[in-house]
């Protein structure tokens, strides 16, 4: 069967659900330094209220991800991101802590659901690799623009903006994916059934990813704190943050460029080497240069790794249902990276981020080792 074609729209729609699914990992730092700042919360507390969304969004990510082919993806987007956008809405009111502790577990369940389907959609199209690349510079992106304007706005308006600009980019996801939100571009097929087991490989695939996103949440939650203990200016720090924020619209349309070209498992391999290397001079970096070397491009070796495990891991399991869990896989490291960061800052010192990061690494590298050099020719030749 021939696939479908998806519509300039439904690629709009597709990226606009990415960029506001994937808001809580580019607002991170702004949304618990409002938390502390304006709603005087400490930061355990503000911690909590973004964890709290974050395994909501884990566990609707798993729900879904095995059920993937079984809903329809336009109205689980549109009706997730239009509940988020209500929790969000509610959120710029005043409330209490334990009313927003349950909006937060509530849009986070919402968004995940809604990312899920998302992920699934783009993992059964054509050439996943390139599809996701493609959003993935979206949100580089959206997370320029997101983090240069909002600061700004909500200094001047106060710690309610923040929610209020949440909750109209997740209406504005709403309303494009219930216009245009696209059918997946390949059908399934008896290879790719809701009864055919998620190979093996796959299986080791997500746990590497998930090692990846915990050593990078883990090293970025501390590397503006790590900076300013060492006596870096803050004028040094964010020029740095800002640097890091550019750099990040390459690493995504760099990854489409060498799809045919660079060996997907070579990559998947390099990764998160260079990645925990990279966490380990930032945390033990001589001086300031090295620092800020290695922090400009930190975030970026994820983003160019995590692309081509996208594409390779979606045409070992075609029916979409595991890169459907693509939001648990991020979101796990990312809830859990800031309290074991802490932990291990608290008892032993930067230092032992690196230590953490290489040893997370190694056991990246040898989930990464078990995937093929590529998908066998019975599952790419839909993609062909």
């Amino acid at each position: 069967m021939n696939p479908r074609s998806t519509s300039t729209f439904g690629h709009v729609a597709l990226i606009v659900a990415h960029c506001a699914g994937m808001v809580d990992l580019v607002a991170l730092p702004v949304w618990v330094g409002t938390l502390i700042q304006h709603y005087q919360l400490d930061p355990q507390q503000a911690g909590g209220l973004a964890t709290l969304f974050l395994i909501g969004a884990v566990v609707s990510s798993v729900f879904l991800a095995s059920r993937f082919q079984r809903v329809k993806g336009r109205w689980v987007a549109a009706g997730g991101y239009a509940l988020a956008a209500a929790c969000f809405g509610t959120l710029s009111q005043p409330q209490d802590t334990t009313t927003m502790a349950v909006l937060h577990a509530v849009g986070g369940l919402a968004a995940g659901a809604a990312l899920s389907v998302t992920h699934g959609t783009i993992a059964r199209s054509v050439n996943p690799h390139l599809k996701f690349a493609i959003v993935g510079i979206g949100l580089g992106v959206f997370a320029v623009l997101f983090l240069g304007a909002s600061p700004k706005v909500i200094e001047a308006a106060g710690g309610f903006m923040l929610f209020a600009i949440f909750g109209a980019v997740m209406l504005l996801a709403s309303l494009v994916c219930a216009a245009g939100f696209p059918e997946p571009e390949r059908e399934a097929t008896a290879v790719d059934a809701p009864v055919a087991h998620i190979p093996r490989a796959v299986w080791f695939g997500i746990v590497g990813i998930s090692a990846m996103a915990l050593v990078q949440s883990m090293t970025f939650s501390f590397l503006e704190r790590v900076g300013s203990d060492r006596g870096y200016s803050l004028t040094l720090i964010t020029g740095v943050l800002v640097v890091l924020g550019m750099v990040n619209l390459l690493p995504a349309a760099l990854a489409a460029m060498l799809e045919k070209r660079w060996h997907a498992r070579r990559v998947l391999l390099a990764g998160p080497v260079i990645q925990a290397l990279l966490a380990a001079v930032i945390m033990n970096a001589p001086s300031f240069y090295a620092y800020a070397a290695s922090a400009s491009v930190f975030a970026a070796v994820m983003i160019f790794t995590h692309t081509f495990a996208f594409g390779l891991m979606a045409r070992l399991e075609p029916s979409g249902r595991a890169m459907a869990a693509t939001p648990a896989m991020l979101m796990v490291g990312a809830a859990i990276g800031p309290v074991l960061g802490g932990t291990l800052v608290k008892s032993a010192g930067y230092g032992s981020l690196g230590l953490a990061a290489v040893l997370i690494g190694g056991l990246a590298v040898y989930c990464m080792s078990r995937l093929p050099g590529q998908a066998p020719a019975v599952l790419t030749g839909a993609a062909a």
